[in-house]
């Protein structure tokens, strides 16, 4: 006979990937993305301005570095982080990483060389997260939407493309995946800027596999393959093109990537309806 509490644990296991797989397809059901593509310049260099989520791991933007390079092995992609621990966008300074011969200026190459780069735009891209819980907490949610559309503004002037990155929700509140994804879109829509969904993701991730380790003990900051399965998410969403059978794979074993890899490509052809 089997034991009353492994029949209980069973269950309740059932029930958690339950609601988890609810509350993604809740999140998918609500407001629609307006814009679903960059247009036809390509991501050449990307500012990534947010919190802690993007420089766990060695950071997001050397893992997407890393599956562009992969696959576009010919074509130099610049990828620069500017981050500030537990910031929400009001904390951030966009027109004074954007000033003409600041940030981006020159880059370090092969055998440790600097380059000076031209003095023009340094970016075409950036992207933008807020804190994890400001776009949906009731004293910050509207700072959220007032700093969206003013740092979107000083992006377009300077001559680059706002895109949001959509977060994650803690792992004890998952609740927050549908709350989040709805403020992300909205603010996408209200400033024509693409939204990456790897809020979304991550609980599709989390659904299909719960013996993977998404979150760091805090539950909060991603382990590597939650860095990664985000990198695969931005990289999908940015190039409309899928990560999957993508040869880096940031020290993930490969059966695990090629799942991130799917879940991230299967996610954005979701989100954006293709």
């Amino acid at each position: 006979m089997i034991p009353m509490s492994s029949v209980v644990k069973k269950a309740a296991a059932l029930l958690s990937l339950s609601l988890l797989l609810s509350l993604y397809h809740l999140a998918l059901a609500q407001t629609k993305p307006k814009v679903r593509d960059l247009g036809a310049e390509p991501v050449r260099s990307v500012l990534w301005v947010g919190n802690s989520f993007f420089y766990y791991n060695n950071g997001m933007q050397s893992r997407f570095r890393g599956l562009v390079k992969a696959t576009h092995p010919r074509i130099h992609v610049r990828a620069v982080m500017v981050t500030i621990s537990g910031s929400g966008l009001d904390w951030h300074d966009m027109a004074s990483y954007l000033r003409p011969n600041g940030i981006g200026k020159y880059s370090f190459v092969a055998g440790n060389k600097i380059v000076f780069n031209k003095r023009a735009r340094q970016f075409d891209t950036v992207i933008m997260m807020d804190c994890s819980q400001c776009p949906i907490h009731p004293r910050l949610k509207s700072v959220f939407h007032e700093y969206v559309k003013k740092d979107s503004e000083i992006i377009r002037k300077a001559g680059a493309r706002p895109v949001l990155f959509m977060s994650w929700a803690y792992k004890d509140r998952p609740e927050m995946t549908a709350e989040l994804a709805e403020q992300y879109t909205i603010a996408g829509n209200d400033n024509d800027a693409l939204v990456i969904p790897a809020g979304l993701a991550f609980a599709k991730a989390i659904s299909k596999r719960p013996d993977l380790e998404f979150y760091q003990a805090d539950k909060r900051h991603p382990t590597l393959i939650g860095t990664y399965l985000a990198a695969c998410t931005s990289y999908a969403a940015l190039y409309g093109k899928s990560p999957i059978g993508n040869t880096y794979t940031a020290g993930v074993d490969a059966s695990t990537a090629k799942f991130l890899q799917t879940v991230a490509w299967e996610t954005v052809k979701e989100y954006f309806a293709k």
